[in-house]
């Protein structure tokens, strides 16, 4: 131990059996002034404390002082901290211990209740990591985060699907006046790429404010489609000689053609090949999307009919050649970096294989292709 440490200990030992004695024969003044000399930044006791309650967790304190202010548990550990209504604070800090983010229960327990803080703890939810100090985490649980609704957007979801989730959610604006600012004018960086925000609202989940409005959920999904298509994935698909809202719109026919994930490139590469040749796409998921919803509620019609794959839409790609004029559901990441690397192969065919497995069989002509449908 270095000479200073010795001093600082001597001292705080001294301070320690001074105030205890003081506290002894009742002179709580001088106890406290002694305490207070030391704890500095620990701030006040609580007004509710006894003398011998402030003089004890005062002793108590100061033997700790070095703790308070380190990391209160293991760095990497994190937990978001959920406080039910009428939960003790003894409560509270064995959820944190359990978690990693705080060593000491005991000094967690003793600082908060020196500040009078263990009474303050509020309801609600918390996000804490055990790289914040014990005087951080007390301070940060005196204030809950606002209340906030969790919204998933689904990979494959076309905008109205979004908007039925937004039904179910506790949110104070509804499916219809969100698809109203999915589809307004907006200054965002890619309203200059497109007029459209189907498949531009990238799947993910979202923690949402209540009270807060369609616009700002609608900027927050466009912002997260900014992160997380980088720009080495947008150089990826100019390399495939796509732009921005082709290789969306590419990528949204093979999210909701794609079951077995790893199917997603040779998918996205046959697709590519038949553009390149002029051949029509044959998707069946672009029929869907121009058919709309069904009268059973689904969005997405299985199987097709031939009076279906007739529909008159842009969007049908059995009619129309080349990619339809948007996207027509929210492709995940997955399915964007299959459209940016393709995989080689000379297939220019695939359809459903007949085991009900979800993976496809895939041909060079049309001959093959016919071969492989199913009895």
């Amino acid at each position: 131990m270095g000479e200073a440490q010795k001093k600082r200990s001597g001292l705080i030992g001294f301070l320690i059996l001074v105030a205890l004695l003081c506290g002894f024969l009742g002179f709580a003044g001088a106890s406290l002034l002694a305490i207070s000399a030391v704890l500095g930044e620990v701030g006040p006791p609580a007004s509710d404390l006894s003398t011998t309650e402030r003089v004890t967790l005062a002793g108590y304190l100061l033997s700790q002082a070095p703790a308070i202010d380190s990391p209160a548990g293991d760095p990497e550990a994190s937990l978001d901290l959920v406080v039910e209504s009428g939960a003790s604070a003894q409560s509270v800090i064995d959820q944190l211990v359990a978690a990693g983010v705080l060593e000491s229960g005991s000094l967690l327990r003793n600082y908060m209740r020196y500040r009078g803080l263990d009474i303050g703890i509020q309801a609600g939810s918390y996000e804490v990591t055990g790289a914040m100090t014990v005087r951080e985490l007390a301070s940060t649980l005196q204030t809950a985060r606002p209340p906030e609704v969790v919204l998933t957007i689904v990979e494959g979801w076309r905008l109205e699907q979004i908007a039925e989730a937004i039904e179910r959610a506790n949110l104070s604006y509804s499916g219809q006046e969100f698809l109203a600012a999915a589809h307004a004018p907006s200054d965002h960086e890619l309203a200059t790429v497109t007029d459209a925000r189907e498949g531009f609202l990238f799947p993910d989940t979202y923690r949402l404010e209540p009270d807060g409005s369609p616009q700002t959920f609608v900027e927050a999904a466009l912002d997260n489609f900014l992160r997380r298509v980088d720009p080495a994935l947008r150089q990826s698909f100019e390399l495939q000689g796509l732009t921005l809202t082709q290789a969306v719109t590419l990528a949204s026919i093979v999210e909701r053609e794609a079951i077995v994930p790893e199917e997603r490139p040779l998918i996205a590469a046959v697709f590519l090949k038949r553009l390149r040749s002029g051949l029509p796409l044959e998707a069946d998921p672009t029929v869907q999307y121009a058919i709309g919803r069904q009268p059973n509620g689904d969005w997405w019609k299985a199987p097709l009919t031939l009076l279906d794959l007739e529909a008159d839409s842009p969007y049908n790609t059995y009619r129309y050649d080349g990619l339809p004029p948007a996207p027509i559901a929210a492709p995940g990441l997955a399915s964007l970096e299959a459209v940016g690397a393709p995989i080689d192969t000379s297939y220019l065919y695939f359809r459903a294989a007949c085991d009900g497995s979800g993976r496809h069989q895939f041909a060079e002509t049309f001959d093959q292709h016919l071969q492989n449908a199913c009895p």
